[in-house]
């Protein structure tokens, strides 16, 4: 079973910058594509980005593109997102999930971390 645990969340302002972590742990957690999804109160939840295991292959959701960057390193099992740019609708629990295969937006995966709190003010 593999463990997800996100931080880095905050408070941030328009137009500013912020970087989450997610490490993965666990006996497999190395054979895992790992995404990044987002949720704001009265909305689905949003695909954000995604990396396959090697660190080599990404996608991410039209939103997204171009301001946030997703990174992994496979030495630690830890996967980034540096998001730039950071505009009041990137307000949002985010989340980081696993999968076996890497999956493009409109996929949904197969567990979950806890989430943590991105608040953009403006």
């Amino acid at each position: 079973q593999v463990q997800l645990v996100e931080s880095g969340g905050g408070l941030v302002q328009v137009g500013g910058s912020l970087r989450l972590s997610c490490a993965a742990s666990g006996r497999t957690a190395s054979d895992y594509a790992l995404a990044w999804f987002r949720q704001s109160p009265g909305k689905e939840r949003e695909y954000v980005a995604a990396i396959n295991w090697r660190g080599d292959t990404t996608y991410y959701g039209d939103s997204v593109k171009g301001r946030f960057t997703i990174s992994r390193n496979v030495h630690n099992n830890t996967v980034y997102l540096q998001m730039n740019d950071l505009k009041p609708q990137d307000t949002a629990i985010y989340y980081c999930a696993g999968s076996r295969s890497l999956l493009p937006p409109g996929y949904s995966y197969d567990f979950w971390g806890q989430g943590t709190q991105v608040t953009v003010s403006s």
